[in-house]
């Protein structure tokens, strides 16, 4: 009701039905109600290899790991970074579509999509040192020291401390008291989880303490026309590099990696 209050004194400014003071109340919580959308700048950008179908994107210790999808041609790709040289190319199972992944405890860690299993490799030779049972769907993942999160195309993130038991916790996210669905790609930037929304152009910054997006990012406009080919998909992938912290995004099939500055909002 404090939105359609706040709407009201508007619609009765100047007149005595609302008092002022009660006006203005309205009038502020609806401005704390508003979720910042930030705007972005391109500061530098990359060449990027378009076969990657990208669902997970890290950098860690100097490298770039990106997980390509689509059944019968999921790999995961490692690069160097940020010269972008191919280091190692190893296929996953053609009967799993791969999806997100990160690192954990010098680990990396590979959600699968429909198959409900995540694969765990070892650093930096990539074998296979086997796999456990997801919940339901793997979309998106990220960590924050022991602890992984990750997304399985609902409007709720998953979390388990590695070094411990490895109890499941879930976390609702909501927009404006919405639950937020198609929460993909993530990102654990400075204290924050960033969630690519898949088939949109925004980047979702979620409180991992209490599931509310705290800003949107809109990278409408990111990849040229130009730059766009028949099999060029939507925006996923973002990447902080741990180093410098700068922030790097990319998409499926992108022939760029852009690294980007955030603009704040206009007041």
């Amino acid at each position: 009701m404090k939105h359609g209050r706040a709407l009201l004194c508007s619609l009765v400014a100047g007149l005595t039905l609302f008092g002022s003071a009660t006006c203005a109340a309205a009038q502020s919580e609806s401005r704390q109600a508003a979720i910042p959308t930030y705007s972005y700048e391109v500061v530098s950008q990359l060449r990027f290899d378009r076969a990657n179908f990208t669902q997970g994107l890290e950098i860690y210790d100097g490298r770039l790991y990106v997980s390509s999808g689509l059944y019968g041609e999921s790999m995961i790709r490692v690069y160097d970074f940020p010269g972008l040289e191919e280091v190692q190319a190893v296929p996953v199972d053609p009967r799993i579509f791969a999806e997100g992944l990160t690192v954990i405890d010098n680990r990396l860690v590979v959600l699968s999509w429909r198959e409900r299993v995540m694969l765990v490799y070892s650093l930096p030779d990539l074998s296979l040192l086997g796999q456990s049972t997801l919940p339901g769907q793997g979309w998106g993942a990220t960590h924050s020291g022991s602890t992984l999160w990750f997304s399985d195309g609902s409007h709720y993130l998953y979390s388990a401390d590695m070094s411990d038991d490895g109890t499941l916790n879930r976390l609702p996210v909501v927009l404006e008291g919405r639950p937020l669905r198609n929460l993909n790609e993530l990102e654990w930037v400075n204290g924050e989880i960033w969630a690519n929304v898949w088939q949109t152009d925004e980047i979702a910054r979620i409180d991992p303490i209490t599931g509310k997006v705290v800003g949107l990012i809109d990278l409408s406009g990111l990849l040229p026309e130009e730059d766009r080919l028949r099999d060029t998909d939507v925006l996923n992938g973002i990447a902080i590099d741990p180093v410098t912290q700068n922030i790097w995004v990319t998409g499926k099939r992108w022939p760029w990696l852009f690294e980007i500055t955030l603009e704040s909002p206009a007041d």
